[in-house]
């Protein structure tokens, strides 16, 4: 069974930074992706970023782009995500997910394993 858990979230004010982990356990292949995701109160899941598990292409949402980086350390079995120059808009819960047969790694319900979760909250 695969289980995720994430840590490195808390407040910060606006222009800071702060790196997500994603610890893993149980068995993940090469193949698919894991990926971050964020939901603020009264609004949808979106996706942050995704990296493929094989070769470690990148998918980034254009409001994250050149400020957050995935990144994936498979000897240590987790998953990052460095957060710059963050902005009150990124407040949100931030979730760590796993998908294999993802076609779309934006989508959400491409993912089958998601983790609980770990609040970022950027302040003005």
């Amino acid at each position: 069974q695969v289980q995720l858990v994430e840590s490195g979230g808390g407040s910060v004010q606006a222009g800071g930074s702060l790196r997500l982990s994603c610890a893993t356990s149980g068995y993940i292949s090469n193949d698919g992706y894991m990926a971050w995701f964020r939901q603020a109160p009264g609004k949808e899941r979106e996706a942050v970023a995704a990296i493929r598990r094989s070769g470690g292409s990148t998918v980034y949402a254009d409001s994250v782009k050149g400020r957050f980086t995935i990144s994936q350390d498979n000897a240590r079995r987790t998953l990052y995500l460095q957060m710059n120059a963050l902005k009150p808009e990124d407040s949100a819960m931030y979730y760590c997910a796993r998908g294999q047969d993802v076609i779309d790694p934006t989508r959400a319900n491409e993912y089958e394993y998601w983790g609980q979760g770990t609040q970022v909250t950027v302040s003005s």
